[in-house]
């Protein structure tokens, strides 16, 4: 993979990842899992926007092969294969899909069955796959957009419940989050444009904790927004540390897992990294910087956690995903 730390500054990578906790909390030690993912020979992957683990630990990594952010969005679909499947523990890309299907991935969330479920901010849809790649549910109009309980205005992310129902953020132009039975059928919605609780400027992730609340990285206002299961809105997390939310994942102890893809000025410095939030809110840690080698981060965009609490961030300017394990 291109863009390999030098191995004699591995170490001073390391201390990044030990960052001071603001309060009293047990320090974790992420370290980069250097090699990892296995690459073939010259291969990079496109602009790495939605990143997901399922059951068996694969890691599933939805980008944009050669496809360029360009205004108005491009409707062509991409004739390369737009989802990596790569081995937890090896790094080694098991197999591809997705070619011809897509003309903007954004965001990919995996839910418990292993079912595959993608946002397309330029087909303006919402996609269900079975864990082999079969389409299972469309939603949305191709390249329509809309703000009713048919159309999505550049949709960002999904987050899918035990029983199947789902919310998907929605989005760049919508600013709001919708609810869905199993069966895509529309339930409710909420938010509005604004930076009082419950509105958005750019709802672009969503996660759901085992109590059922919604979190709702809220990026252009530099926070995430806490909801019941009804939308009504309970706190909001909001620090300097936590920056600009691009990307949300729940860790164990309900922690939480935050992409900070920076403010992407036109000329640096920038940043970019990723932060560890306790349960009340709190920032235990922030770790990395912006920069193309190891543990730095061009633009986090979205994160994951696996069942061993590994951590996975795709960085989509970047164009490349990166493993952060646990370790002394």
């Amino acid at each position: 993979m291109a863009h390999r730390l030098w191995a004699g500054v591995a170490a001073a990578v390391a201390l990044l990842f030990t960052g001071a906790a603001a309060g009293p909390a047990p320090e974790t030690h992420y370290h980069v899992a250097h090699g990892w993912p296995e690459l073939p020979e010259g291969r990079i992957l496109g602009a790495a926007a939605g990143v997901g683990v399922d059951s068996k630990g694969d890691v599933l990594v939805f980008h944009r092969a050669g496809r360029v952010w360009s205004e108005p969005l491009p409707l062509t679909l991409i004739a390369e294969p737009t989802i990596a499947v790569f081995d937890e523990a090896t790094g080694k890309l098991l197999r591809e899909w997705g070619a011809h299907q897509f003309a903007m991935p954004h965001g990919l969330s995996v839910d418990s069955h292993d079912n595959v479920w993608v946002t397309d901010v330029a087909l303006q849809q919402v996609f269900k796959f079975s864990p082999e790649g079969k389409l299972l549910m469309v939603l949305g109009e191709p390249g329509v957009a809309g703000a009713d309980e048919h159309h999505f205005n550049r949709p960002t992310d999904i987050a899918v419940l035990p029983d199947g129902s789902f919310y998907v953020s929605d989005g760049y132009r919508n600013t709001r989050v919708v609810k869905f039975s199993p069966e895509g059928k529309f339930l409710f919605q909420w938010g509005r444009p604004g930076s009082g609780p419950g509105e958005f400027d750019i709802p672009h992730a969503v996660a759901v904790d085992e109590a059922g609340r919604v979190y709702v990285a809220d990026r252009q206002n530099d926070r995430i927004q806490v909801f019941d299961a009804r939308g009504q809105f309970l706190r909001q997390i909001k620090a300097r540390d936590i920056g600009r939310p691009y990307g949300l994942a729940l860790l164990p102890g309900g922690r939480l897992a935050v992409a900070d893809g920076g403010e992407q000025p036109k000329s640096g410095p920038d940043r970019s990294g990723v932060v560890i939030v306790a349960a009340d809110g709190r920032v235990l840690q922030r770790f990395g910087r912006y920069g193309n080698y190891d543990g730095q981060f061009r633009m986090a965009h979205d994160i994951a956690v696996d069942a061993k609490a590994n951590i996975y961030v795709v960085d989509i300017a970047g164009q490349r995903v990166q493993k952060l394990t646990q370790g002394e």
